[in-house]
């Protein structure tokens, strides 16, 4: 069946789904990763395409920004679709002490500032937490590829631009590695869904000392951090 927001009939979304933001980096890896992809869907524009790695069956589909966006499109690939596991990939800000430009961020948990969990009615906070079977193998691919990494939580943050200056100040007291706007509302869909989830993330900014990285170098080492999601997904 399809969505208001997914034309994909059942079968044609592989059980392992790699999720960028960019619907056009999803395009990107589709044309340059997987072997013979097809585009299930283009409804919104949130271009999505299965295909095949290394001989195993893949789909590549974009998220769109913030965790409403992501809350949906992971909601119906997990609840519609049949997709076992989802692994965001994306950039992230860098905030912590040791973080630097072009290195990797595998996220172990997410907090947020989200008010996203408040639907689960929980008696008191939930912490979204990756599966530890695909962290391993991400952290694994990582080390094979000779990656600069780190492994820890970031922030799922609902504002880009913030009324508050501070607050990526507090969030680095507290050990947080990166600033980024899906995670928390991925990891919180899988856990209610009983599917996996992994997020990883290149450092293209460090938002506290405002350097970044240009478009050029970017797509480089986008490119590092997707090789390491897509050896994770098929391992």
């Amino acid at each position: 069946m399809s969505t208001p927001h997914n034309s994909a009939m059942p079968g044609d979304i592989a059980e392992t789904v790699l999720m960028p933001g960019d619907p056009l980096r999803a395009k990107y890896i589709a044309e340059t990763y997987l072997e013979n992809p097809v585009c299930f869907n283009t409804v919104r524009n949130m271009l999505g395409y299965t295909g095949s790695y290394l001989g195993k069956r893949i789909s590549v589909m974009g998220s769109g920004m913030g965790m409403p966006s992501m809350g949906i499109y992971s909601y119906e690939l997990y609840h519609f679709y049949g997709v076992e596991q989802i692994l965001r990939i994306g950039s992230a800000g860098g905030i912590a002490h040791g973080v630097a430009l072009r290195d990797v961020v595998i996220s172990m948990s997410a907090c947020t500032d989200s008010n996203y969990g408040a639907q689960f009615r929980l008696p008191g906070t939930f912490a979204p937490t990756a599966d530890f079977g695909l962290l391993e193998k991400a952290v694994a691919a990582a080390r094979a590829q000779k990656v600069p990494f780190h492994v820890g939580t970031v922030v799922s943050s609902d504002l880009f631009y913030g009324d508050y200056s501070g607050s990526l100040q507090d969030w680095k007291k507290m050990g947080v590695l990166a600033v980024e706007m899906e995670s928390a509302a991925l990891y919180m869909n899988a856990a209610r869904a009983g599917k996996k989830a992994l997020c990883l993330f290149t450092v293209s900014d460090l938002p506290l000392t405002g350097e970044a990285l240009s478009a050029e170098d970017r797509q480089l080492t986008f490119t590092q951090m997707m090789e390491i999601a897509l050896a994770a997904a098929v391992e």
